[in-house]
This record gives C-alpha cells, structure tokens and sequence, in this order.
C-alpha cells in the first residue's frame, strides 16, 4: 500500500474517531444540561473542546452552561470564540446574539448592542435579536439620563457646599467684626472710666483745698454777719426814748 495512501487513511481514522469522542462528550453535556447541572456540562463540553480545538459547538454549549451559571464574562469569551470559530452564518450569528446576552447581563450595555447589531448583520430576521437590541437602547438612554441627572445633583450638591461654605465664611467675618466692635466699644468705655476716675481724682486732690478754704470763707463771712447783726441788735435795745 503506498504510503502517502496509509498516512492519510490513518489521519482520517484519527479525525473520525476523535469526532466520535467530541460527540461523545457533547451528548453527556446534552444530558446534564437537561437536568440543570450546569457545572457538570460545563466539564463535557470542555472536554470535548479539548478533545476537538475546532469544534465550535463544544464552545458554544460551554458558553451556555457558563451562563446558566451566572458566569457572564467568561460565557462571554466563549461566545466570542465560537462566533470566530464558525463559517456557518446562522451559527455565527446565534453565537453572537449569545454574546449580547452575556454583555447585557454584565452590565456592558453598549457593547451588547454592537453584538446584536452584528447577530442582525449575519440574520436580519432574527425577531429575538431585534427585541433585545431595542431593550439594550433603551437601557442605554436611561443610563445616560440618570448618570445626567446624578452629575446634576452633585453638581448642585457641589453649588449648595459652596454657599454654605460662603455663608459660613460671611457669618464668621460678621462675628469677627462684632468681636472687634466690642472689644472697640468696650476699650472705649474702659478709657472714659480711667478718665472719669483721674477727674475724680484730680478734683479729690486739686479742688478739694480750694472748695474747703472756699466753705471756710463762706463760714468766716456768716459769722462776721451774725455778729455785726448782734452788735446791731444790742445797740438797738440800750436806745432809750426819753
């Protein structure tokens, strides 16, 4: 037998039977993942992805059982990597409509949208993918009104800090104003009572003297009158009508 002819019968018996094994490990995953052990599928498949490379339906179902699993970013990968794997255009496009599922869910809306808009591309009659992408959108704008009414509020958050940070500072000049006002009035105060004390003071001493020679004066002079006013009122009665 030649034996370019026996190589190649040989690759050809490897390829079947690996296909064999690949289809094995599928139809396990298959089975497990119709009694919802996702985990359990995810090893099949893995499997038979190990055991075939290029076997996009190995990868696809393994990005399933990942979602199921709530692992969307690494169902994610996988759904990118059968989208690469496959040639079949309603294969591709189911992988990549998978793929938005998984973005959406990761909360990675825009890039969700961009796998539709590729799944619809590959599949323009795809009602599923035209669904999800309008919901995408949707949630798209709403995230983006809500993101502007959040910088709206922080903005006025920020505007109303600001006043009452000005406020405060006003508040606080004005005090400080007061403060100095008092103190002002009150050192006035200060200063007219040390000068109304040195007046006392000066009187106490300066005036005293001249206000007691002045009242002595004056007790001096009544004295002489009183007694001139005697004398007077003496001669009076020694005058004799004869």
């Amino acid at each position: 037998m030649n034996k370019a002819l026996l190589i190649s019968l040989l690759f050809l018996l490897s390829v079947a039977i690996n296909a064999q094994t690949d289809k094995k490990y599928i139809r396990k995953g298959n089975r497990e993942y119709g009694k919802s052990k996702f985990s359990e599928s995810e090893i099949s498949y893995r499997k038979a992805s190990d055991n075939n490379k290029q076997s996009p339906d190995a990868v696809f179902n393994t990005g399933d059982a990942l979602y199921k699993q709530n692992k969307f970013e690494d169902a994610g990968k996988q759904f990118t990597e059968n989208a690469n794997q496959n040639e079949d255009k309603d294969k591709k496009s189911a992988g990549l409509y998978n793929l938005g599922n998984s973005l959406l869910k990761a909360n990675k809306v825009q890039e969700s949208i961009d796998a539709y808009k590729s799944s619809l591309k590959l599949r323009p009659d795809s009602k599923e993918a035209k669904y999800n992408l309008g919901y995408a959108q949707d949630l798209l704008k709403q995230q983006q009104q809500d993101k502007d009414k959040q910088d709206k509020n922080k903005d006025k958050k920020k505007e109303d800090k600001n006043k009452d940070k000005k406020k405060q500072d006003q508040d606080k000049d004005k005090n400080k104003d007061d403060q100095n006002k008092d103190k002002k009035d009150q050192n006035d105060k200060n200063k007219d009572q040390q000068k109304d004390q040195q007046q006392q003071q000066g009187i106490s001493k300066d005036d005293a003297q001249r206000l007691l020679n002045a009242i002595a004066n004056d007790e001096k002079k009544v004295q002489e009158k009183v007694k001139l006013a005697k004398a007077a009122k003496a001669k009076i009665r020694t005058v004799k009508n004869w």
